[in-house]
């Protein structure tokens, strides 16, 4: 996907908190190497510097857009372009830190533990997922998929839920580290704005459809979610609207 800062940003709060709240849970005093995995626009690294100071700190993704962004807002942080599935590091790492990344990657079972293997003795791998897939915001999406002309084109691309129950993130990870934590948050989201869940969506999991069609048809399958999520998510009395957004948190010691 070409991604879009702009509208990815939109939200930028929102999107942040979770990682922020995943940050202040990681107990390494003073790591040498922090990596931010799916690093996307770099908004977490005055975060991440502002907690190790002294760490390198590299932001690994995959997106150019995202990365140009980055680049021109944080030029004291290395930023990389690799395919997140496929990166490796020079040598473990201290901290690897991925947040809203790895719902995109398939394959967990054997993904976790590759990534285990990228950081040191000791150090810490943090992962913040969204778990919000069987919520109106992305059951719209799939309702979306199956019942429009799109259908054949879009079907293949369907994944309806990517991330685990965290018990099976625990049975797959438990025998491979020396800590483990686990825990999901459902965040209350207040949103501004004309249908703000469908603008939210559609910088992150509604972009994967979007960007598979053209004209007239990507604007019929964009009309077609927005009234699905509109009365999912009705406006409250003083014109916001909630959003409950679930996600899961693993905090593994190596």
């Amino acid at each position: 996907m070409a991604w879009d800062p702009t509208q990815y940003l939109k939200f930028a709060n929102e999107r942040l908190q979770p990682a922020l709240d995943l940050l202040g849970r990681i107990p390494a005093q003073a790591p040498e190497t922090v990596v931010d995995f799916g690093c996307g626009a770099g908004n977490l690294s005055p975060m991440l510097r502002a907690r190790w100071p002294h760490a390198k700190l590299l932001g690994v993704d995959s997106s150019p857009e995202m990365l140009a962004k980055a680049r021109s807002d944080h030029p004291g942080v290395d930023f990389v372009q690799a395919d997140v599935a496929e990166w490796q590091p020079d040598a473990p790492v201290d901290v690897l830190f991925s947040n809203a990344t790895l719902q995109w990657l398939t394959n967990h079972e054997i993904l976790l533990p590759g990534l285990l293997r990228h950081v040191k003795p000791g150090g810490w791998l943090a992962i913040q997922m969204p778990r919000n897939f069987d919520a109106p915001s992305h059951t719209c999406s799939v309702e979306t998929v199956e019942q429009g002309p799109w259908r054949d084109k879009l079907l293949p691309h369907l994944r309806r839920r990517p991330v685990w129950p965290p018990a099976d993130y625990w049975r797959l990870l438990q025998d491979r580290v020396s800590a483990l934590s686990l825990w999901e948050t459902d965040y209350i989201q207040v949103l501004s704005g004309e249908n703000p869940v469908a603008e939210f969506t559609k910088g992150t999991w509604l972009k994967q459809f979007l960007d598979r069609l053209e004209g007239e048809e990507r604007a019929a399958f964009e009309a077609d979610y927005r009234a699905r999520v509109a009365k999912a998510y009705p406006r409250e009395q003083d014109g916001r609207t909630l959003f409950p957004f679930k996600r899961l948190f693993i905090l593994a010691q190596i």
